[in-house]
């Protein structure tokens, strides 16, 4: 991986021009139908998912939507998921456990959106039920971290059997600023905080929380987004391959034992 700081990594990881998930869907599926609406309160723009065709095998693919023109990122609140938006995951990863289709995810989010509106229509409950919910799917789940991992609105979609992170892709419990303002009380240590928190895909895949780190074009993802998109299809081509072969109880197992050992290797490394 190329030689960069932490904060140069987030930088990357929040670049505008970033490949997000309609453009994964539409470059590495096909036959893809867009589901909407949580079939309780409305639909969530910030989330985009359905069923189609992964080399011609079914699967419910879904992530984060940040929106590109400034029109649509208002629409999608930049990424930020409300209750709707988690509960249409919900729905589903609740078909693809009924008609047995492996899911992907690709997440690329601030965190889940801390508006009034959102706090109102339950918004930990949903992510927690999403969370609840993940942890006991029988099918294969795949997890991309394409951009911004953060705090719990991203957690909903990693639970996964096996999540796959972009060179400069981070993982996080809250933002660079929100820990400086927190911790220091000054947000603009919004950079140092990026080499404190362990954040980057490096240092997830070091605490096992990420299985495997995919290189990007040197300048970043969006300097070449046709060779990443090679590197992402094969990349979920070996995960699935390999899920595949694991039986369905086992599956959800693993996932559970994957999540109770998460933080076991930077105690150990802290003990030595």
């Amino acid at each position: 991986m190329a030689e960069r700081t932490a904060a140069e990594r987030v930088a990357l990881a929040r670049h505008p021009d970033r490949p997000g998930t309609p453009e994964f869907i539409g470059t590495l599926f096909t036959d893809f139908f867009e589901q909407r609406g949580d079939r309780l309160c409305g639909d969530d723009r910030a989330i985009l998912g359905g069923a189609a065709l992964f080399h011609g095998r079914p699967v419910t693919v879904l992530g984060t939507r940040k929106g590109r023109a400034i029109e649509e990122r208002v629409a999608c609140r930049f990424g930020m998921p409300s209750p709707e938006g988690y509960r249409k995951v919900q729905r589903l990863v609740r078909q693809a456990e009924k008609f047995r289709r492996p899911v992907i995810a690709f997440v690329d989010t601030a965190g889940a959106y801390p508006g009034r509106e959102a706090e109102e229509h339950g918004q930990g409950e949903a992510i927690a039920s999403t969370l609840a919910l993940m942890s006991g799917l029988t099918v294969p789940v795949v997890s991309v971290f394409t951009g911004e991992g953060g705090s719990g609105g991203a957690l909903a979609l990693g639970v996964a059997n096996r999540v796959l992170m972009l060179e400069n892709a981070v993982y996080s419990v809250l933002s660079p600023e929100g820990f400086a303002a927190i911790l220091w009380k000054d947000a603009a240590r919004a950079e140092e905080a990026c080499e404190v928190m362990k954040l980057t895909a490096a240092d997830l895949l070091e605490l096992k929380a990420a299985d495997e780190v995919l290189p990007e074009p040197p300048g970043g993802a969006h300097t070449d987004p046709a060779a990443l998109m090679a590197t992402v299809d094969a990349a979920l081509v070996r995960s699935l391959a390999a899920l595949s072969r694991t039986a369905p109880a086992a599956l959800a197992a693993q996932r559970y034992r994957r999540f109770r050992a998460l933080g076991a290797a930077a105690v150990r490394k802290e003990r030595a």
